[in-house]
């Protein structure tokens, strides 16, 4: 387990070993030292410190300064601080302290009773935040592969869909020489013919194995790429069942270009396409259309998709990204989860959901520069 850090602040080395001496004896931490305000900065700058021990009366920078200045820090400001005094141990020293964010003052002989039992609540609650940050990590490594599992789902669905097709016609054919064998219509025409139809059902067949194959074998190096074609990918997956279901996708996409892993986008447009299409048979839609649009600045690429499903109740608009929360019967609640989770921690980009004019409305932000 990662373990506590503790920064001591003091410009007298014997303060300081003797306070090592009392934290180690009694905890098993990393300690990090400055003999002055200065180094203790650059320390901080390095490293994550999770608490700060600093004495008030130091030459150049005192502990008063070092504490406001730190306050003023992004990195720093929410560090919690023990001032370890023996001079200013006046009421209104001490109220200054805390003024300045200080969450202790201990003042000099120190009470090494005193001293372990503050230190002791500090490395505890680290203890228990690491112990709940990979809680959530593990739960999120569960929610993806639920969602990995329910899209394949899906394509598993969409793939026996397309295969059906040429493999009735194969079947259509195979009946057909049997018909004309018992007829005495097979000649030379009728070999040409058939041969020529055959082998275009199982090229396509072939194309679209690969297709799936190739989509769930994700090249995990990130790359430039051109946006329209993990568009283009993602559509051709699902042409032939959105052509059944007249469902129309009009595309203005130019030369946009996205930094990240492309067949990990291919999912997030798929995922936003599919639940479309389902909104649109749910709902009955006519004249069934999604826009897919997109526009660059210096280092970000906006797409947009928005279709003409009615759009989503306000009620579930805050819940659609939730892990398990879902509109549908069958629905397992992970398929957005999933979308928002690769868009941020594969993309480092941004997700966003609203209600267009006529339908739902996502709106997703993801860099063009490593």
């Amino acid at each position: 387990m990662e373990k506590f850090n503790i920064l001591l602040v003091d410009d007298i080395e014997q303060n300081i070993h003797s306070l090592k001496l009392i934290i180690k004896d009694n905890f098993d931490v990393n300690i990090f030292t400055a003999l002055s305000a200065q180094d203790g900065m650059s320390i901080l700058m390095k490293n994550d410190i999770q608490l700060i021990l600093t004495d008030v009366q130091m030459p150049d920078i005192d502990g008063f300064e070092f504490a406001e200045y730190l306050n003023g820090i992004e990195r720093t400001k929410d560090i919690p601080l023990i001032f370890i005094s023996g001079i200013y141990d006046k009421n209104e020293y001490q109220k200054k302290g805390y003024n300045l964010g200080a969450i202790e003052y201990i003042t000099k002989p120190i009470d090494d009773t005193l001293l372990n039992a503050k230190l002791k609540i500090y490395i505890d609650l680290f203890k228990k935040n690491i112990e709940k940050d990979a809680e959530l990590t593990k739960k999120d490594e569960i929610l993806r592969h639920q969602a990995r599992m329910a899209t394949m789902g899906e394509m598993i669905g969409v793939i026996s869909h397309q295969m059906k097709q040429p493999l009735n016609v194969l079947s259509l054919y195979c009946d057909d020489v049997k018909e004309s064998h018992k007829f005495g219509e097979i000649d030379d025409d009728f070999i040409v013919d058939f041969t020529k139809n055959t082998k275009e059902q199982i090229k396509f067949l072939s194309e679209t194995i690969d297709s799936f194959r190739n989509f769930f074998n994700p090249d995990k190096n990130k790359k430039i790429f051109l946006l329209e074609e993990s568009i283009t990918k993602a559509i051709n997956l699902i042409e032939k069942q959105f052509t059944i279901y007249e469902i129309a996708i009009n595309v203005n996409i130019k030369e946009e270009k996205v930094y990240g892993v492309l067949t990990e986008l291919e999912q997030v447009i798929l995922n936003l396409l599919t639940n479309a299409k389902d909104a649109f048979l749910e709902k009955k839609i006519d004249n069934k259309t999604i826009n897919i649009s997109a526009s660059s600045d210096i280092n970000t690429t906006t797409l947009i998709i928005e279709d003409n499903a009615g759009g989503i109740k306000v009620d579930d608009i805050e819940k659609i990204f939730d892990p398990y929360y879902t509109t549908k019967e069958e629905g397992t609640g992970t398929g957005l989860y999933m979308v928002k989770l690769v868009v941020k921690s594969s993309f480092n980009g941004n997700l966003e959901v609203g209600n267009g004019n006529n339908g739902a409305k996502f709106i997703i932000s993801l860099p063009n520069k490593e």
